[in-house]
């Protein structure tokens, strides 16, 4: 990986531990206070809207242009990180590292009908309960919950399935390329 790939995703060497910045986008409503979840476009888990810091943008700028770009959202977002959470991020090259993900909460205020990334993810609105116990990162949950005021009982608490490995990722690919395949007509 080249030197600017490199400070691209947040790190320059292979042993450091790579940086991220998300939004936690949230709206009040007659309900209550609700958080928007998407979709990973790989592994289709729920999550935040993040992204790699952005050359010229703060990190809670650069958290409000993945909101944008993700979910289509517009709103007022906190310039400190409201925590962090890790995580394995599965790079381009295959190899998985950790990353450390500042959230920053974002106060929706309007969402596009169109966007960058619609129709690769699926959003939904979510309580703060739900939110926290939608997502697999123990890490995100607690600060979703921390966030909103809520309690999880322990009695609520699913068992976490672990995040799949890279080679379980390309176990999935290799058997959908397969099925794919054979599904085709023989020339």
């Amino acid at each position: 990986m080249t030197n600017q790939a490199e400070s691209k995703q947040g790190g320059g060497k292979s042993g450091q531990r790579r940086r991220q910045v998300a939004a936690l986008p949230w709206r009040a409503s007659a309900a209550g206070l609700e958080i928007l979840l998407v979709s990973s476009r790989e592994t289709r888990r729920w999550v935040i809207p993040k992204g790699w810091p952005m050359k010229g943008k703060l990190d809670h700028q650069a958290a409000a242009q993945e909101a944008y770009e993700e979910a289509g959202l517009d709103g007022c977002i906190v310039e400190q990180s409201v925590g962090d959470y890790p995580y394995l991020k599965r790079l381009k090259s295959g190899v998985a590292r950790a990353v450390t993900v500042d959230v920053f909460p974002l106060e929706v205020t309007g969402e596009h009908a169109t966007w960058p990334e619609k129709g690769q993810r699926t959003l939904k609105w979510m309580s703060p309960v739900e939110a926290a116990l939608a997502v697999q990162e123990p890490e995100l949950r607690d600060l979703i919950a921390r966030f909103a005021g809520v309690e999880l009982p322990a009695e609520e608490r699913p068992e976490l399935a672990p995040a799949p490995t890279p080679v379980q990722v390309a176990i999935q690919r290799l058997r959908r390329r397969v099925t794919a395949l054979w599904g085709r007509p023989r020339r």
